[in-house]
């Protein structure tokens, strides 16, 4: 019997994302998969049931994961939707293995395998399986456009017949993925940017995008491509230098992240003070503590006169294309076990065991186990 590939229609509140576009689908079923969507699943990214040619479109959803042998989604799957799956099911999504506990226990408690796209290892091999990147690419682009809108000036130079406008200075703070797309859609949009980042490997990247590096003396290479946490004395020293540049923008955009940890606090109170009136933060590390002092996730607040956004879920508001790059990341990822219409999965492959959160009733990702663990001592 042909593996069945199940989609639903995504609950968590503002998420508009789909975890399977018409494109992805052909290619599925010519790998003679059976494909089974709810009802209504893309309509929030504006594709209707009628796009999807060649699944079956269940009203119910409950049916949908009856149906299922590999899960698709975007946000992790609800203890209920768990709960309707077989029993050897297969799970993919995005997961957030740090906030998800009782799902995590749900998974080991049915023997469930689940692999999480945060975990695709950050491997040449597994670039097109990389959807952290794939959904930062969205969220740095609209992070600039939101700031670009909150701005009570132009971001390019105008020579007018009223005299010529200055351009806006922007800078971002964060060159990776995310970073990287907002230098480039703010040097789309006329401003001058500068770029910075801890890790002093991004310089070229930055500089090969038209924007000027921001050298605080401080390199904080890490693995895996991300940043590792820097002492108290990195701190006090890229801070010194990184508020100067911070009080003379009018367009800030934070991206840094530490993977299952909260964002690191860059711009304190005092920062945001220096600023210049009518400036504007948009913070993309809202959703994990934020990279401001003084973000509040999913608000937009104004402290003496500066505009602090806390955008959440960014992606998520552009929904089209930010399914499309998803629904084609997991189907780079799982392509390769998809065998005579069969879920092959090898799991000597270090991508697959790379990415593997749950198996056979154990929690497979080390970092995660070692946090329930920690959490079952107390």
């Amino acid at each position: 019997m042909a593996l069945t590939i199940g989609v639903v229609t995504e609950t968590a509140p503002g998420e508009t994302r789909v975890a399977l576009v018409p494109e992805v689908l052909k290619k599925l079923i010519a790998a003679d998969a059976r494909v089974v969507i709810q009802a209504g699943a893309g309509l929030k990214a504006r594709l209707p049931d009628s796009d999807f040619d060649g699944a079956e479109i269940v009203a119910d959803g409950a049916a949908v994961l009856a149906a299922a042998d590999l899960l698709f989604k975007v946000q992790p799957p609800t203890v209920e939707e768990l709960a309707a799956l077989k029993d050897d099911a297969v799970v993919v999504g995005f997961l957030q293995p740090h906030r998800q506990q009782e799902m995590i226990e749900k998974l080991c408690e049915r023997r469930m395998t689940s692999l999480a796209m945060e975990l695709v290892p950050r491997i040449s091999r597994a670039q097109s399986m990389d959807a952290l990147s794939s959904q930062a690419a969205v969220a740095g682009y609209k992070a600039v456009l939101i700031g670009a809108a909150a701005l009570d000036k132009f971001m390019p130079m105008l020579t007018t017949a009223a005299g010529t406008i200055r351009p806006a200075q922007a800078l971002v703070i964060g060159a990776g993925v995310a970073g990287l797309q907002a230098i480039a859609t703010a040097r789309r949009l006329g401003a001058v940017v500068e770029g910075f980042d801890v890790r002093s490997a991004t310089k070229e990247q930055v500089e090969s995008l038209g924007a000027k590096f921001v050298d605080t003396g401080v390199s904080a290479e890490g693995e895996g491509g991300y940043a590792r946490e820097l002492t108290d004395e990195e701190q006090a020293k890229q801070k010194a230098v990184l508020d100067d540049h911070i009080a003379k923008a009018d367009l800030v955009i934070s991206t840094a992240a530490v993977p299952g940890k909260p964002a690191p606090r860059i711009i304190d109170k005092a920062g945001v003070e220096r600023m210049k009136p009518g400036a504007v933060i948009v913070d993309l590390g809202a959703e994990s503590g934020g990279n401001c002092e003084l973000t509040e996730a999913g608000k937009t607040i104004e402290h003496q006169g500066v505009v602090i956004i806390g955008p959440e879920n960014l992606s998520a508001t552009v929904s089209r294309h930010a399914s499309e790059m998803y629904a084609r990341n997991l189907l780079n990822l799982m392509q390769p076990a998809l065998v005579d219409g069969e879920l092959k999965i090898d799991w000597e492959d270090e991508v697959f065991a790379g990415t593997v959160l749950t198996r056979d009733g154990e929690i497979c990702h080390a970092p995660t186990r070692a946090a329930l663990r920690g959490a079952d001592d107390d």
